[in-house]
């Protein structure tokens, strides 16, 4: 299968999410405007309710984000990398990946306890790119450093996910063997992986320009209608005084209002792009991650690079030696 018919086969685990993670987006500020109204009205304290309101709807948003939209996403990982490998997918792939995420794992825990250790294990070699970054910029060290982390933060989310696809390529074997594997297998290949690298910052910057945009104009024509509401807010902000410096065009309600309507369209990006964009562009990064792990299989002699690099992996390694 190639790797659109993949992506197009897989589909409906991305329309799934979307219609979640947008109903959580919505309840999200339905709690904030709910909040700031019903204070501005009983207490004259909008703001005060705005920021409980936002609370709660967060509350709902990460529960509705942890408990139902992540069997969606490593179902969908699950049918990729059984495409990739077997080079076909059943006819039912929704039901079908909801039971490979149940089969491999059981429990959303165990999900979340593999998930956080293999992005422990990247995220502390990351951290020790960016300290060589210091070391070598010099004066700029500090700015390289920053770059650096920025693009490592962006590798690892791909690479948790290509983990993740090893881990149900490995089915027989213990989930956090086969995460050490994962590891394994990027930095044996980091050089063929990192052409994938191009890809991902293009398709990344085009959606956020192209979704973010029409988001933002979309969301401030909709704030349009509702003046009264940021002016209040405005005016909540200006007599608070906890502005830091540079905040304080957040007291003019038109710029208020366009700095909510940018910030609601990066929230909106984030879903839309995570869910839709995202998946197209790990296709073809998890094809070239499966591909160097089944062609060079990582073995127990080949941990000992890592467990000289990683605190991290080598704790993970330790569960399973």
């Amino acid at each position: 299968m190639s790797n659109k018919e993949i992506y197009k086969a897989t589909l409906t685990f991305s329309l799934h999410r979307v219609l979640y993670d947008i109903g959580a987006f919505v309840l999200l500020l339905a709690f904030g405007a709910i909040g700031f109204w019903g204070a501005q009205s009983l207490a004259d304290a909008g703001l005060a309710g705005l920021l409980l309101g936002l609370i709660i709807g967060f509350i709902f948003f990460a529960v509705i984000l942890r408990y139902v939209s992540y069997t969606y996403k490593a179902g969908q990982i699950a049918m990729m990398t059984r495409a990739v490998t077997e080079g076909a997918l059943p006819d039912n792939v929704l039901s079908e990946g909801k039971k490979a995420v149940k089969e491999r794992f059981v429990t959303v825990a165990l999900f979340y306890a593999a998930t956080r250790a293999i992005r422990a294990v990247f995220n502390e070699l990351g951290r020790m790119l960016s300290r060589v970054g210091r070391a070598v910029g010099g004066k700029n060290g500090e700015s390289v450093a920053d770059v650096i982390s920025a693009v490592v933060s962006v590798v690892v989310a791909y690479l948790c996910d290509c983990c993740l696809g090893w881990i149900f390529f490995r089915r027989n074997e213990n989930a956090a063997r086969a995460a050490c594997e994962g590891a394994v297998i990027f930095f044996k290949n980091w050089k063929v992986l990192a052409k994938n690298m191009g890809r991902v910052f293009g398709f990344g910057l085009s959606s956020l320009l192209v979704i973010g945009g029409i988001f933002t104009g979309i969301f401030y024509g909709i704030a349009s209608f509702f003046p009264d509401f940021f002016t209040a807010l405005a005016e909540e902000l200006a007599e608070s005084g906890d502005l830091e410096s540079g905040g304080e065009f957040l007291t003019d309600p038109a710029m208020l209002m366009l700095f909510c309507a940018v910030l609601c369209a990066v929230v909106i990006w984030s879903i839309l792009h995570s869910v839709f964009i995202r998946p197209l562009v790990l296709t073809g990064v998890l094809r070239n991650y499966l591909k160097a792990g089944i062609e060079d299989m990582p073995t127990e002699e080949s941990f000992a690079l890592l467990d000289e690099k990683s605190k991290q992996f080598r704790k993970l390694h330790s569960t399973v030696s």
